[in-house]
């Protein structure tokens, strides 16, 4: 019997997390920048928490250890401070490599773009995830890994995506906020879990009304399901050899418009499967082993096909806060889940007045000052904020550093950092950009209001001063 040991062999990482954290353009004025100091998405907090935090939480507990998270380069000094932080670095067991993108605000580039600029720091297969992403707990990410663990070894599947249903009754806010996101029409096979189709804009600039759909596609698999209330969660598991269809591909810019449209094709049309099928090569599987004998490794051929799992509304709050509807949304969902009390630790207990009338349903930053009189309901207060006497402030989402007056009144608006209201101005369904300054008695209600604006009202101000400056001087020279 032969008692000799087994020689060590290499730990190989099986996936990669590549998290996408962009400028949040679709979150303007709230994402712009605070004076020279860029505000970067990833770090837009919700329920006072970093929304990136989520994301890496759920990568976590997959299992996954290694993390490449992309970011424009004016965002990564806040972002890597974020990563590195003591509270951070000593609970995560995450190793984050933070690289840039050198991508410009005005000009979307494409994640298929990325991956090619990224393709040599990626040896293995991976997964794709926006930083604004957050799964309830009845989607674990390891759900997405172990289907594509068994549809790669089986049938050579190449990607699996996660679509999910938005929650019923969203709530409603301003066209001045801009859209919600919307759902994109897709059509996917509910026996084999295999996407076949995604409607793209081009589609929808052709023929807004219908889609059409080919015989090849309905004959190969006659009972399938269609749904346009689904949206893409941008979570994609992948094989590595997705980088060199992309290489081949150059003209993709988009994943979801380009290469999974153009992909979903390879399932019905034979001729363009074998092309890129034999391009691809095969997926190397093995038997289960015995400790009796060796089994041989055994080719299986690419299916090319694109796995799709689905998550229903009625499974748990899912969500991409990647638009102003969708972040206030997002944090009045952890409100409603929320149970606020006073905190136990006597200097920061100190700061809230006992006269002051906060909800339960609501979240209170550490080191904020509340003074008596005021009211709180629903709303997310962040860090180091001041509410003055008698101030209201229902179902709204206030950032760190915000000063609110004595007397102001405060209904469904998000307020960025350092932002200041003045005593008895009243915002109604507002955003601020961070270090905005509401004066005192001024009324808005469904702006959206930035630093250009505010720097332009006083300038105008600041002109007809000067204008009446220059008359007055003129009436004493002519008198």
């Amino acid at each position: 019997m032969d008692f000799s040991v087994a020689p060590l062999r290499p730990v190989t990482r099986e996936f990669l997390a590549i998290v996408l954290a962009g400028f949040g353009n679709e979150l303007v004025p709230l994402s712009g920048d605070l004076g020279n100091q860029p505000c970067a998405k990833a770090l837009l907090p919700i329920s006072n928490k970093p929304m990136v935090d989520y994301v890496l939480s759920w990568i976590e507990k997959s299992g996954i250890r290694d993390v490449l998270l992309i970011c424009p380069p004016s965002h990564r000094p806040s972002i890597s401070h974020f990563i590195y932080s003591e509270s951070l670095a000593s609970s995560s067991s995450l190793r984050i490599d933070l690289q840039t993108f050198d991508d410009s605000q005005g000009l979307s580039i494409g994640t298929c773009s990325v991956l090619r600029h990224f393709s040599s720091r990626i040896k293995e297969d991976f997964v794709i995830l926006p930083c604004d992403f957050i799964a309830p707990p009845s989607l674990p990410l390891s759900r997405l890994l172990n289907k594509f663990r068994i549809e790669t070894m089986s049938d050579g599947a190449i990607v699996n995506s996660c679509w999910f249903e938005p929650p019923p009754g969203k709530t409603a806010v301003p066209e001045e906020w801009g859209s919600n996101t919307q759902s994109t029409p897709i059509v996917w096979d509910n026996s084999t879990g295999t996407l076949l189709y995604v409607d793209t804009l081009d589609n929808t600039d052709r023929n807004p009304e219908e889609f059409e759909l080919r015989m090849s596609l309905l004959c190969r698999y006659p009972r399938t399901n269609m749904s346009s209330k689904l949206q893409d969660s941008h979570v994609y598991v992948c094989k590595r050899e997705v980088l060199s269809v992309l290489q081949q591909k150059s003209e993709f810019e988009s994943l979801r418009e380009d290469f999974f449209p153009w992909l979903c094709k390879l399932q019905y049309q034979q001729t363009r499967h074998a092309k890129y099928g034999s391009a691809l090569g095969s997926v190397e599987g093995s038997e289960p082993s015995s400790p009796d004998e060796d089994h041989e490794n055994q080719s299986v051929r690419r299916s090319l096909r694109v796995g799709v799992v689905m998550h229903r509304a009625k499974e748990g709050f899912c969500i991409r806060a990647n638009d102003l509807p969708s972040y206030l949304e997002a944090n009045r969902h952890f409100v409603n889940s929320a149970s606020y009390t006073l905190p136990s630790d006597p200097q920061m207990r100190s700061l809230i007045d006992p006269k002051s009338s906060i909800s339960p349903d609501s979240t209170i930053g550490d080191f904020t000052k509340v003074d008596e009189r005021a009211t709180i309901k629903k709303s997310v207060i962040g860090k180091h904020c001041v509410i003055g006497k008698m101030a209201k402030i229902v179902g709204c989402v206030i950032l760190d550093h915000c000063v609110i007056a004595d007397g102001a009144k405060l209904e469904s608006s998000i307020l960025g950092k350092n932002t200041r209201v003045g005593s008895k101005a009243s915002l109604v369904h507002c955003v601020t950009q961070g270090g905005y300054e509401v004066k005192e008695n001024e009324n808005y209600r469904n702006e959206r209001l930035d630093i250009t604006d505010w720097d332009a009202e006083t300038n105008e101000e600041e002109e007809e001063d000067g204008d009446d400056d220059a008359s007055e001087d003129g009436d004493e020279e002519s008198s």
